[in-house]
């Protein structure tokens, strides 16, 4: 294609007020929060988020990246106004040490709760946004519907969360600063819990109706309140092992549901 396809706006101050607002988007929560907006990180989560159909509102560009391929974003979303930053300018918005080049500004989609999810992820205090970002990536590949967040969660539309999901956040409806305990016992079906002083394993459990999984802190676990509203299990572990890690326990619970599903047919 050709070196400068689209005219696109060029950035080259630290002071310039798009700037600032695309780095609010990078590195704080609440710049998020409050405009509920996020940004997109590399090819992989914008192609993620234009097949879900998200709402894009801005493209941007490393300098080197806008006079190659990269820059055929402009032509797949033509309405979405773009922009070039130098290339020391384009890296302090991303974390990642090899910045592919291109970024997005979109829409946080929100979804609204269902009373027909057939399996639901409660999240309480999950702290490291990498785990998250896994759990929800775990969520998406084992057919979940939904995931809920306590309000001590990491934040599911940080930059390192979404690229830990890789796509998995358009795949689920994300419900934030959720009163799980509430929802649990709201849920209509059960919501297990792994427990260490629970008797029935996890492999003795019928998961293939509607089922809610709930996962705690990393060290702390679930409060008692969320234990209190579900069902405790354990997962067994014949090694001298103690625990999983979340993301590792999320994946064996929720992939055994899929294994009996199949058992189904």
């Amino acid at each position: 294609m050709s070196s400068n396809p689209i005219s696109m706006k060029h950035i080259t101050s630290r002071d310039n007020p798009l700037f600032k607002d695309l780095l609010g988007l990078a590195s704080d929560r609440r710049a998020r929060r409050q405009s509920q907006r996020a940004l997109l990180d590399g090819p992989h989560l914008l192609q993620a988020g234009l097949d879900a159909g998200v709402v894009f509102q801005r493209l941007v560009f490393a300098e080197t990246a806008a006079a190659g391929e990269l820059a055929d974003w402009c032509q797949r979303l033509p309405q979405v106004p773009a922009c070039v930053l130098p290339d020391a300018l384009f890296n302090g918005l991303t974390p990642v040490e090899t910045p592919t080049g291109v970024l997005a500004v979109i829409e946080i989609p929100r979804a609204p709760i269902s009373e027909q999810d057939a399996c639901i992820v409660l999240l309480e205090n999950i702290q490291d946004p990498g785990n998250l970002g896994a759990i929800l990536r775990v969520a998406a590949a084992a057919g979940a519907d939904a995931v809920h967040l306590s309000q001590g969660c990491a934040e599911a539309w940080s930059p390192k969360c979404l690229r830990g999901g890789q796509g998995a956040h358009f795949l689920l409806a994300i419900h934030e600063n959720a009163e799980l305990p509430v929802l649990a016992e709201a849920f209509g079906a059960p919501v297990y819990a792994a427990s260490l002083g629970a008797s029935e394993a996890l492999f003795d459990l019928d998961l293939r109706g509607r089922v809610g999984f709930a996962f705690g802190n990393e060290g702390a676990g679930l409060s008692a309140q969320l234990c209190a509203a579900a069902h405790p299990f354990i997962i067994p572990m014949p090694g001298k092992v103690e625990s999983l890690n979340v993301a590792t326990a999320a994946a064996v619970c929720l992939f055994e549901r899929v294994r009996q599903l199949r058992n189904l047919g």
